[in-house]
């Protein structure tokens, strides 16, 4: 099984570095983001302006500052502060290393990964599922693609509404018929939401949406949402996304996408 240094080659030595696991990111400074609230805001970062990092093993696509790519107009969105689009190669994978204070979501889109951490927690979480880590004071995982197959996967990090409080872990299977042409919530800090839970004013939300088809998400004032098209050219509102592009929304009631080609989104509200 290859594995390389978590720290030496991945965070540096530094799991923190760029991270802000202890803080709100601080607000973007581009000219778009830097508009007064209240104006609507559709801005579309597209996937060959992320950041990337291809370790062999590991080729992944940073929508926001982590390791080594540093972009001050991209330290986050709202509580939302990580969203890496990554690839693992068949038989290898992340070896055990720590986080604390942080809502960690893992979406797994093709393949599966397998989970273990110093709670005891062990599991396997197979495409279009999802798993959920609270790591409150701290928690040391490790996660591995043991299939024979490359596994592909959203990691979503989310700053949590208080720090401390006991490490958790959780999965659960979201079939993607139960949210054909809707928005189902997978991930929620909300009350009322039945999901898996987070410490976080937060949603993670998935949908699936046949070609020509059209769905809606009603954005509550104050807040933002991040959507990414897993596969699928998309429409937002009238402006034009491609697979994997990240969408960074403000200030808009209501986000009305319509599915160019069939397609399967995912997206995160958050103060």
């Amino acid at each position: 099984m290859e594995t390389i240094s978590f720290y030496l080659r991945y965070f540096r030595n530094d799991p923190n570095r760029y991270l802000g696991c202890n803080e709100r990111a601080p607000p973007a400074r581009s000219p778009k983001a830097a508009r007064a609230k209240g104006y609507p805001m559709i801005d579309i970062r597209k996937f060959d302006t992320l950041g990337h990092a291809n370790h062999g093993w590991l080729d992944a696509r940073h929508h926001f500052s982590f390791a080594n790519y540093h972009d001050p107009d991209r330290m986050g969105w709202g509580a939302l502060r990580v969203w890496n689009d990554d690839a693992i190669a068949a038989q290898s994978g992340f070896p055990p290393h720590p986080h604390r204070d942080m809502e960690i979501i893992t979406y797994v889109r093709t393949g599966a990964i397998s989970h273990r951490d110093s709670m005891g927690n062990a599991g396997r979480t197979a495409a279009g599922d999802v798993q959920v880590m609270s790591a409150g004071t701290g928690v040391t995982h490790s996660e591995f693609n043991l299939e024979d197959e490359e596994t592909t996967l959203f990691q979503i990090w989310i700053i949590p509404d208080r720090a401390g409080g006991n490490p958790g872990w959780g999965a659960r299977q979201f079939p993607k018929a139960d949210r054909s042409g809707r928005f189902v919530t997978l991930a929620s800090g909300i009350e009322g939401d039945d999901a898996l839970p987070i410490r976080a004013d937060a949603r993670v939300a998935a949908a699936t949406v046949n070609a020509g088809d059209r769905v809606a998400y009603d954005l509550r004032a104050g807040r933002h949402a991040y959507l990414v098209a897993a596969k699928g050219r998309i429409r937002v509102n009238g402006e034009d996304a491609d697979p994997r592009d990240g969408i960074a929304i403000r200030d808009v009631e209501r986000i009305e996408v319509e599915a160019l080609d069939d397609a399967e989104l995912v997206l995160v509200d958050s103060l």
